[in-house]
């Protein structure tokens, strides 16, 4: 039960062969078996998700349901959820409890999919393996010993482990499709704009944006159906019909056109994972597709332009975290101004505290036109690169991560490798458009590799189409960790 595609476990519900109920607690069972060892989930509510079950049961039993109603689904502790404690992993917000729901879960809701708790992730999502978590530190399935990834580790590591048949994740810098990469998971990052950010606490407003997390391309296709919709209550939410990203997943590859940059294949990338990458592009060129050679000169101006545009984002929203409304709140000091120091010093981790900073230099007076509006240049450049590498290709394939999971504490002592785990997937956020990560191998030590697709903006279901292709070809995705 627990390796079948949503399509499967949504039939047998709606069939009456298994309700709701019964999936939504064998979930719950192997989340308390599994998640002390992993530390996926830093809230469940079983009372809660049970109730959420047989609403749906009810529904369907009425004769109202939609595609996915009465399959579970486990939510990235970003986003607020009416009557769940919503941490954001943070201590700032470590007793919160969400007065009403973000965009993305009530589109959930709707579906009539429960919610099986909420997933560990990196501090107001800033970081790369899931370390900078007030909970603790994420473990990797494939071995516990290593990270996850980040920041939406807890979402990966859950599902890699079956512990949620899907996740809901967020991507600033890579944090869908990086875990995605190093948990062996397929992980989507919609164009900038298709996923409403309402209700999705933030982190750099100009960046962030929510996607599925699944085993495999197809489920991802069904999630994605779920989740988009235009928001009024989000100024940057397109007002776009629905689409179905399913349409085009059994469309044959004939004629496709893979771009390769030269730029993703340089020194610095393992060469297992170049190998893999390769072997996964001459399976598309199997299946149909062409290979052309493109070129994203200012791609490697990535990090150091995301490292002044995203800490710039976040020194102003997060100045919101002051004690006074809601959230931590130092227990003892002398003013109103002693409070807001002592809060913020005492709420935020270390990772968020050095972006806080980082931000608030790069916007002060004589630093702006030096940093933020030169970053801001250069983002245009990055994207200009983009237009110009899809008039010759289709979709652009590429590594996810420069190398596979790291053992905990390995980076911990250096932000700027750490930063570098980011260096194939910050380019799609700062141009806007949709990536995504699936399963293509495996190193020598048994860690996940990933494929990298990324494709012009709103072409989701032309990405979703070549990754499902390749999984019917390939069983890397349809692999698991021992012992789960």
């Amino acid at each position: 039960m627990f390796e079948q595609p949503l399509s499967t476990l949504a039939a047998l519900i709606a069939d009456r062969k298994l309700s709701s109920r019964e999936l939504t607690q064998s979930y719950l069972d192997r989340i308390a078996a599994l998640n002390p060892a992993l530390n996926a989930f830093i809230t469940v509510d079983a009372e809660k998700s049970l109730q959420e079950a047989s609403a749906a049961d009810a529904r369907i039993a009425a004769g109202d349901m939609t595609p996915l109603t009465g399959v579970p689904i486990a939510h990235k502790d970003i986003f607020c959820t009416d009557g769940w404690r919503t941490t954001c992993g943070s201590h700032m917000l470590h007793n919160f409890v969400a007065p009403y729901d973000a965009h993305v879960i009530r589109q959930f809701k709707a579906a009539g999919m429960p919610s099986l708790g909420k997933t560990n992730m990196d501090e107001f999502a800033m970081g790369s393996s899931n370390e900078t978590s007030y909970f603790g530190a994420v473990k990797n399935p494939w071995n516990h010993d290593y990270v996850p990834g980040g920041s939406s580790g807890g979402a990966a590591a859950c599902v890699a482990a079956r512990m949620a048949p899907a996740a809901t994740g967020t991507d600033t810098g890579g944090s869908i499709r990086q875990p995605a990469s190093l948990c062996g998971i397929t992980g989507l990052k919609p164009t900038y704009g298709l996923v409403s950010r309402y209700g999705m606490i933030a982190f750099a407003s100009s960046l962030d944006q929510a996607g599925p997390m699944a085993k495999s391309a197809e489920d991802c296709a069904l999630l994605l159906n779920v989740m988009t919709g235009f928001d009024a209550k989000d100024s940057t939410s397109l007002e776009r019909e629905k689409e179905d990203y399913s349409r085009d997943l059994v469309k044959p590859l004939t004629g496709l056109r893979v771009g390769l940059p030269r730029e993703f294949f340089a020194d610095g990338l393992n060469a297992e994972i170049g190998a893999s990458v390769m072997a996964a592009v001459d399976e598309l060129k199997k299946l149909g597709a062409t290979v052309v050679e493109v070129e994203l000169p200012n791609a490697k101006l990535a990090i150091p332009v995301y490292y002044v545009l995203a800490p710039a984002e976040a020194s102003s929203n997060l100045s919101r975290f002051d004690g006074v409304r809601y959230g931590y709140r130092a227990p003892e000091y002398s003013d109103l101004n002693d409070m807001y120091c002592k809060t913020r010093a005492q709420g935020f981790g270390a990772e968020v505290k050095r972006r806080i900073l980082i931000g608030a230099y790069v916007l002060s007076a004589g630093y702006y036109d030096a940093y933020y509006l030169q970053a801001q240049k250069i983002r245009r450049l990055i994207a200009n690169d983009f237009t110009e590498a899809f008039k010759t290709c289709d979709v652009i394939a590429g590594p996810t991560a420069p190398n596979t999971a790291f053992k905990l504490g390995a980076k911990t002592d250096d932000p700027v490798e750490m930063y570098l785990n980011d260096l194939y997937t910050i380019p799609a956020n700062l141009a806007g458009l949709p990536g995504m990560s699936l399963p293509c191998g495996f190193d020598q030590a048994g860690l996940p590799i990933g494929l990298q697709l990324v494709g012009d903006y709103f072409s989701e279901a032309k990405m979703l189409n070549v990754a499902h292709q390749y999984q019917r070809a390939t069983d890397w995705h349809a692999r698991k960790p021992e012992g789960v």
